[in-house]
């Protein structure tokens, strides 16, 4: 999956699975830049209860790399226009 490019100024992010029936969208564009770190707070503003319901057992990339978003260096790290970002749930087997 991947979402149509995002407008200037914005980056993509992809939700999947719980993420994407939280939201109720698999996609959608925000406004860039935003630090990692910030960004369940934007998601948490927008959506309430997901970070609590969702976000916090999730993984996340950026650009196809995996990024912790709460602690370490790639907290930091700039989420910029054209990135895409993807929220990844848990998988589970059975």
């Amino acid at each position: 999956m991947s979402a149509a490019k995002a407008p200037p100024g914005h980056f993509s992010i992809l939700y999947f699975a719980a993420a994407s029936s939280f939201t109720g969208k698999s996609s959608e564009h925000l406004p860039a830049p935003v630090s990692a770190r910030s960004l369940f707070d934007e998601l948490e503003q927008r959506y309430p209860g997901m970070r609590d319901k969702v976000l916090g057992s999730c993984a996340v990339t950026v650009n196809l790399e995996y990024v912790d978003v709460e602690d370490g260096e790639d907290a930091d790290r700039a989420i910029e226009a054209g990135d895409e970002v993807a929220i990844i749930p848990p998988v589970s087997s059975g």
